[in-house]
This record gives structure tokens, C-alpha cells and sequence, in this order.
């Protein structure tokens, strides 16, 4: 049933929409005050209702909304669907979003402080912090200049956290009232283009939503607990436009980047070799994800998809190359997400000859573990329409982890100040 033993009343409900080019997901939750195992009081998300609906093709393209009125459309029915099992309709929502022009990474920033006998308060520490994300916004911003071909990109901050600070190399957690010379901060940003945020914004309009945050979704599964955080792990989210990844290495979130290729690359070509329409292409690709098919009919479809799933992990190389500031790679690649249900992208990862090539291209320091995510692993969670089992449900299920933690401003130092800082910038 999850990491809490006792419950106190519920305090509030939550809206969690999952927007993605394959399908609209949602969940409704009830926000509650637990006592973990370890006798820690922490606050717990109880799903109470769930919605599954099918984007239109033309709806969003790579991860991206391409027409507003269409999702919301979408999102109305999704939404209603959760709010009628759960008998109840929040307006306060936390809505995802992933694609190619989600941008994450890390930035280090070392400052040396002019009076190091004075201690650290807060408007010094909400100056540095303020230096240290313009630094990163303009990194950011002239790598997605470079990679959309267009000098005048507009982007902007959508996610945060300080995932490491020192003080003349002494690790803390809150610098408040230290003193010291030099002050170390590692800070993790997402960016996401304007006029995909504005895009968002007007769909949570139409829907009279209470936005409480857009989420960057590798970013919110980078903040389950189902992996060792002093090891990391690498996150694979193979939806159906794009496949997002997410390095987490040394309890540090070191990036995420994205490919357009996924769920919809293996429909269309299954559509072209047996002459289907698109949405009986996706029924037999489901089928065959599902081990639903004759042998025979089975082996033939993965003869048919063997160069797309070549293709798609030439994609994923490509990514980790990218990630180049990376000493190793972690042991542990954990897939979630509809199109991971594919018997090929497991098997293709966990191929002996493809691991062995990894060991020589890759700073591994063994043969990774390719696992799949288990809704269980996401401990502050209760799935209570104990319903959502499948890979397809863990991102949402992120997302409604990662907004039990916003809400609930565990550190009420830092996130506070880390998200003014935030708005400032917008």
C-alpha cells in the first residue's frame, strides 16, 4: 500500500494532466498527512480516479501542442473521466508536458563572498542564486538557438532544483547562517520554449484550471525513489512522439534531452506493411506489445519493426553522447512509458553484444540493468483504483509525485526561494 502507515483527514485534491502527442492521462488525487515506516510525518498523494484518452493525429507534433482548441478538447474528457470516478473535480492542476525543445542541465557557479566573517541570509543567497540562473538561462538559451537554427528563441524556466551546495567545501543543506569564503551552488534547470508554455497556459485557461506548475515530466521522474540516488540511474520515457531521457548520477540530476522518435514511428510502419489505417496499425502494435498474437505473427512483426528499433537506439546513443560532462554512467536504466511495452526495447538494450559495445563507447563501469519502473517504487503515491499497473501510467503517477512535493514545500527555505527567483525571471 505504499511507505505510510497512518492517515490524518484529507486536506485538499490535486489534478495531475499528463499532455502527451499519443494520449491525454490524468489523475485525481487527494492530498493526506502520513507517518512513514520511520516514523517521519510526510504528506501522500491517494489517486482516487484516472482518464485515458486518445489524442487526434494532428493534435501535437514531437512532443508539442500544434492546436489548442483539439487538446483541450482532449484534456476536458480525460479530466472528466478521473473527476467522475472519484466523485470529485479539482481545479488545482499540475500539467506535464516532455518533447525535443525541453531543455535540462546542470550548472555549477562558484562565488567567492566579500565579508566571509559575516553569515549567509537570505537576500545574499536569493543575489547569488539570481547570478547563477541568468548564467544558466543564457547557456540554455543559445543551445536551443543553435539547435532550432534561430537566433531570437524565446524560452523559459519551468522547473529547478539546488542539487548541491558547498561552503569553502563543506556540504550543507541550507547555507543560511554559515560564513565562509566561497559558496558552491549546482543547480538543475529546465527551459521550455515560450510559445509551447503559452500554449499550456491557454489550454489550462479554457479548462478553468488553478496552474499550479508545468512540469517538465523526465524531470519529475527523475524525483521518484525507485533508484539508489548516490548511484543514479539513466531514465528512458518512450511515449509516443518522442523519447525523453534523464541522467541522475551522484544524487544529482545531470540532464535530460529528448528525440523525436517512439510509440508512433513502429505504428506507421506496421501500417505501411500490412495496408492498415492508422488506428488498426495501433490495435495490432498494442496486440504484439501485449504478446496477444500467434508466434508466427509475432516473430514477422519484429522482423518488420528490427530497423526502426535500430534506428531508435541509435537515437538513445546519440543522447548519451551528449551528455559528455557525465565522469560514468550509472548501472541502472530504468524504462517507463506506453512505447517501452515494445518486446524489442528491452530486449535490444539487455542484448549481450549491444551492452558490450556500451562498455567500450560509454563510461560504464559495468553492463547496465535495464528494469522497468514499477508504480509501486514511487512511495509517496497510493494508487487506490489500484488500476495502474502498466509502464504507460508511471509518468503521470511522477507528476503527481513531484506535485505532492510542491505542495507541500518540504524545504521551506530553498523552494520557496528558488521559486521566487524563478518568477523574477519570467
Amino acid at each position: 500500500m505504499g511507505l505510510f502507515s497512518k492517515k490524518a483527514k484529507p486536506q485538499k485534491y490535486l489534478l495531475v494532466v499528463d499532455i502527451g502527442t499519443e494520449f491525454v492521462k490524468t489523475l485525481v488525487f487527494r492530498l493526506e498527512r502520513g507517518i512513514s515506516d520511520q516514523g517521519v510525518i510526510k504528506d501522500q498523494g491517494v489517486i482516487l480516479g484516472f482518464g485515458h484518452q486518445r489524442q487526434m493525429p494532428n493534435h501535437m507534433l514531437a512532443g508539442a501542442v500544434a492546436d489548442i482548441d483539439g487538446v483541450t478538447q482532449t484534456c476536458q474528457k480525460a479530466i472528466d473521466q478521473a473527476s467522475n470516478m472519484a466523485r470529485v473535480k479539482p481545479r488545482k492542476a499540475v500539467i506535464g508536458i516532455a518533447g525535443e525543445f525541453i531543455k535540462g542541465s546542470t550548472i555549477n557557479f562558484v562565488c567567492p563572498r566579500e565579508k566571509p566573517e559575516e553569515p549567509i541570509d537570505s537576500a545574499e543567497l536569493q543575489n547569488i542564486i539570481q547570478r547563477v540562473q541568468w548564467r544558466a538561462f543564457d547557456r540554455a538559451r543559445g543551445q536551443l538557438s543553435k539547435e532550432t537554427c534561430c537566433p531570437e528563441v524565446e524560452i523559459k524556466p519551468i522547473n529547478a532544483l539546488l542539487s548541491d551546495i558547498r561552503i569553502d567545501g563543506y556540504q550543507v543543506t541550507n547555507p543560511l547562517g554559515f560564513q565562509g569564503k566561497e559558496l558552491f551552488l549546482s543547480i538543475f534547470n529546465v527551459y521550455a520554449p515560450l510559445v509551447h508554455l503559452r500554449a499550456v497556459e491557454n489550454i489550462a485557461a479554457k479548462l478553468n484550471l488553478d496552474l499550479i506548475s508545468i512540469a517538465a515530466e523526465p524531470y519529475a521522474l527523475t524525483k521518484i525513489s525507485c533508484f539508489n540516488p548516490t548511484s543514479g540511474a539513466i531514465f528512458i520515457d518512450m511515449g509516443g512522439g518522442t523519447t525523453d531521457i534523464a541522467l541522475v548520477r551522484q544524487n544529482r540530476v545531470e540532464g535530460i534531452k529528448s528525440f523525436a522518435l517512439a510509440g508512433r514511428t513502429f505504428t506507421k510502419r506496421l501500417g505501411q506493411m500490412f495496408n492498415l489505417d492508422w488506428n488498426e496499425a495501433e490495435k495490432i502494435k498494442i496486440r504484439h506489445s501485449q504478446q496477444r498474437l500467434g508466434q508466427s505473427v509475432q516473430w514477422k512483426i519484429r522482423d518488420i519493426l528490427k530497423d526502426d528499433l535500430r534506428l531508435w537506439l541509435s537515437g538513445v546513443e546519440l543522447v548519451l553522447e551528449e551528455f559528455d560532462q557525465a565522469e560514468y554512467f550509472p548501472p541502472l536504466i530504468l524504462l517507463c512509458g506506453g512505447g517501452s511495452l515494445l518486446p524489442g526495447i528491452k530486449n535490444i538494450l539487455k542484448r549481450e553484444k549491444i551492452q558490450e559495445q556500451w562498455l567500450d563507447k560509454f563510461p560504464f563501469s559495468q553492463s547496465p540493468k535495464v528494469d522497468f519502473i514499477q508504480s509501486k517504487q514511487i512511495e509517496n503515491i497510493i494508487d487506490q483504483t489500484e488500476s495502474l499497473e502498466g509502464p504507460e501510467y508511471i509518468t503521470p503517477m511522477a507528476l503527481a509525485s513531484l506535485a505532492v512535493e510542491i505542495v507541500s514545500d518540504e524545504d521551506k527555505v530553498l523552494s520557496p526561494l528558488l521559486r521566487r527567483v524563478l518568477k523574477l525571471m519570467k
